[in-house]
């Protein structure tokens, strides 16, 4: 506490004043008698107990960097800590969890074996199946054997119980659409990163509308539709690479057309620079599951080919 000190010149209301009442001699033999406070209004000053500043709250941390390109169109850099962040949903308490695969659908992950999936260099996918569902393991991402175009996904995950780490390094994977166009998978349960970056987000490019994260090891939903870019005879780019997102239900992303590559996923992007298109590539895609170094577990994992009756 700190201690106000004021003379006693005339304490009281506007009706009725307060002289000190005495003299040097009094002073002299009762002070050191008196209580601390009366001995100071005997000597002409009272003390008004005011509580101490303070301190000023330290600034919230958040992963990111400053030093990196501006995103065109935008006041922000590639990663940027200082972009606000989403605002926070909660979702339904259940959407598509467990959702059965439609008729038309090609179940790629049904709880048992990992025959529908392969490393990138074709070998069988290393990662662990148990109780349902497989968690990543062998320190590769896995991908589809099949291919397709303009498609429906349906992916379920879940991030570490109890979590680790901090931001980028809190539950991190991807949803990698032909190892080139990113949905990021991270625990942003009450969890701050830079906000392209955070559950939901194209990365590097389009934060999610809202953060709509389930808290740690409670089983999530991604329902994701997205329509491969396209180029003309001549190598022109004619139509850019669409993706709609849910997150447990809720809308993430709507209609984000990719700018480019996601930066950091393949040579042509380098990390932390901005997101263009490589050289052209056929309209059906495969669909990979990232390790990022962190333990995720997925199931109930189910594409859909969009257009089949109306090909384009």
């Amino acid at each position: 506490m700190e201690l106000l000190f004021t003379r006693c010149s005339g304490a009281g209301t506007k009706s009725k004043r307060i002289n000190c009442p005495i003299g040097k001699k009094a002073m002299k033999k009762d002070l050191w008698t008196m209580p601390y406070a009366a001995s100071l209004l005997l000597l002409g000053m009272t003390y008004l107990p005011i509580p101490s500043r303070a301190a000023p709250a330290a600034a919230e941390s958040i992963d990111g960097f400053r030093d990196t390109p501006m995103i065109p169109g935008t006041q922000w850099h590639l990663h940027d800590p200082d972009r606000p962040q989403p605002p926070v949903v909660t979702p339904g308490r259940n959407f598509s969890q467990e959702a059965t695969a439609p008729s038309d659908a090609e179940v790629l992950f049904d709880g048992r074996d990992l025959a529908k999936w392969q490393t990138a260099s074709g070998q069988d996918a290393p990662w662990k199946v148990k109780d349902g569902f497989m968690e990543t393991a062998g320190r590769e991402g896995i991908r589809t054997r099949g291919k397709w175009k303009d498609l429906q996904l349906h992916v379920e995950f879940a991030t570490p119980l109890p979590p680790k780490g901090s931001g980028q390094g809190r539950g991190n994977s991807g949803i990698l659409i032909n190892g080139m166009y990113e949905v990021q998978v991270l625990d942003s349960y009450q969890a701050k990163t830079y906000p392209d970056g955070q559950a939901g987000a194209i990365y590097g490019q389009s934060p999610p509308l809202v953060n709509a994260s389930k808290p740690p090891g409670e089983w999530q939903t991604y329902d994701i539709l997205f329509e491969s870019p396209r180029w003309n005879p001549q190598g022109e780019l004619i139509k850019k690479a669409v993706v709609t997102v849910l997150h447990n239900g809720v809308v993430v992303q709507n209609h984000y057309e990719f700018t480019g590559i996601t930066d950091g996923i393949t040579g042509e992007v380098p990390w932390k620079t901005l997101a263009h298109y490589g050289p052209p590539h056929p309209p059906e895609v495969f669909i990979e599951l990232q390790y990022h170094n962190n333990p995720l577990r997925f199931r109930n994992i189910w594409v859909r080919q969009l257009g089949l009756a109306n090909p384009r």
